[in-house]
């Protein structure tokens, strides 16, 4: 019976003694939904699918502010400044000879010189308007108001060049998002624009001819005509923060509420402001009517509040006028506070934007600088990789076929005349005296050369050196003796040495 009951047991549905286990709770907090996370809505959507409706309202509304808000110009400003700079980002080019390995310094200077000449604004720009730094100046305002750029390269020659290329500047809202769908070949799809074949990489652009806003020129509402331009055409210059993301987003996203808030606040503040200075009174009178030139309070109400003006009242009329409490005094904290999270939001420091540096000192100052610029030397890195080594690319050859750059071997070996170093602007030494020991101590030690040194200052030693000589020699021919040049400062210790070895020589022999 034993074994038979055993044998029962095994196909029991319910055990006799259930075990209870106790309740568990999620592994995250954040992922719960509760009385105070209620009205948090979020979505399971693609990066595409997320950007599909709202990047066109996300382009308007940073648009507007850098043009009506002053801290959303300076962010912009900022960062353009601080990754481009003045003159840009500089070439120069590294080819090599094939023996030796040494750098080709005739085949070189050509490069640099024909780089050079095409870079004006009226070769490098198929409008004509712009240099190949003003270039780089649009290419990062758009990234920042816009999240994205087009440029497309047309190989025809322009100006004064003889090389058959030049770049065209397309805005993000020439790129038809609408243009969404299947597509004629197999497996590609069209995404906001971008046909792109199954593996996400872009095949062709769909561009409308004339910018959608532009009707007040001429350009029909609702006009769709298409350019379609392939991807060998097109740099679409944008930072991807999600890995299947096709369109970019502006810079500002995340700071776009708090610019319009700031707006508002800092509006709401000056009209209280201008209305507690405004000095103004209401004088009443017993008879009620008084003759004074039209300023006789007749029933209508008293709406605006205007420096010295003083209004009459009928009999028993009284008006109260609120104590506005201007300034106020919680104004600087809070214009402080929302500023920095703007800062934040751009990916800079809080002195960047506001202009404020009333609250830094050295050291403060130093690790905010040292942040700031490690950032925009990642946004000029991207920029080389994604926009500059490209460009470069396409330039060199359609220089080489054109005959404006004679290049032996260049069919063969293309990569070898495709090396190049881009040197970005630099930053002046926040305490000179200190760092000029340590860029000497380093070089002295082996961690660093001199040329990266004076990269890092935005200089090119190739174009240092021979000024440098050039000063020296000057000085030399003027007979002018300076303590900057090291071979004259030497000569004169040594001889300084000697002297003083005769004189202690002497004084031994007395």
């Amino acid at each position: 019976m034993g074994l038979v009951n055993a044998w029962k047991g095994l196909f029991t549905s319910e055990p006799s003694n259930p075990t209870v286990l106790p309740r568990r709770r999620r592994g995250y907090d954040a992922a719960t939904s509760s009385r105070l996370t209620s009205n948090w809505s979020v979505s399971n959507s693609s990066a595409d699918a997320a950007l599909k409706g709202a990047i066109a309202p996300l382009r308007y509304k940073s648009r507007d502010l850098v043009r009506n808000s002053p801290f959303a110009r300076q962010a912009v400003r900022a960062i353009e400044s601080n990754t481009i700079g003045a003159h840009g980002i500089k070439l120069q080019a590294q080819v090599r000879q094939q023996r030796g390995k040494r750098l080709d310094t005739k085949i070189n200077n050509q490069i640099e010189q024909a780089w050079s000449n095409w870079k004006r604004y009226d070769s490098c720009h198929t409008a004509g308007r712009l240099c190949f730094a003003d270039i780089e100046k649009v290419i990062v305002r758009s990234l920042v108001t816009d999240g994205e750029i087009f440029v497309r390269f047309v190989r025809k020659p322009f100006g004064r060049s003889n090389i058959p290329f030049a770049l065209e500047l397309l805005e993000a809202d020439q790129l038809d998002s609408d243009y969404t769908g299947r597509s004629s070949k197999k497996k590609n799809t069209w995404r906001m624009g971008i046909e792109q074949n199954e593996f996400g990489r872009a095949v062709q652009y769909a561009f409308l001819k004339k910018h959608p806003g532009d009707t007040p020129f001429g350009t029909p509402v609702g006009q769709r005509e298409h350019m379609i331009v392939p991807a060998s055409e097109i740099c679409h210059i944008f930072v991807s923060n999600r890995p299947s993301q096709s369109r970019g987003e502006p810079w500002l996203s995340s700071s776009i509420l708090s610019l319009h808030h700031l707006a508002g606040f800092q509006e709401a503040s000056v009209i209280r402001a201008r209305a507690a200075s405004s000095l103004m009174g209401f004088i009443t009178s017993p008879e009620g009517e008084l003759d004074q030139g039209g300023e006789v309070y007749d029933g209508d109400r008293v709406s605006e509040f205007t420096p010295g003006k003083f209004s009459y009242l009928q009999a028993g009329e009284s008006v109260t006028v609120p104590d506005f409490d201007s300034p106020n005094s919680e104004f600087p904290e809070f214009m402080s506070a929302m500023l920095r999270s703007v800062a934040s939001g751009c990916g800079i420091s809080y002195e960047s934007v506001s202009k404020d540096f009333s609250k830094t000192n050295y050291s403060s100052s130093r690790l905010s600088l040292l942040e700031d610029r490690n950032h925009y030397r990642s946004l000029q890195t991207y920029l080389i990789e994604n926009f500059h080594s490209r460009v470069f690319d396409a330039w060199l050859e359609m220089a080489t076929l054109s005959g404006a750059l004679v290049l032996p071997s260049y069919d063969t070996e293309p990569e070898r005349y495709r090396k190049v170093r881009w040197i970005p602007r630099g930053w002046d030494w926040i305490d000179p005296q200190k760092e000029i020991v340590a860029a000497k101590e380093a070089i002295r030690a082996g961690l660093k050369t001199q040329s990266q040194i004076v990269s890092e200052n935005g200089g090119d030693l190739e174009e240092l050196l021979p000024a440098r000589q050039a000063e020296v020699l000057a000085a030399q021919q003027l007979g002018l003796v300076f303590d900057t040049d090291m071979s004259t400062y030497q000569k004169d210790s040594k001889i300084s040495g000697n002297s003083n070895n005769q004189s202690d020589d002497k004084e031994e022999t007395t």
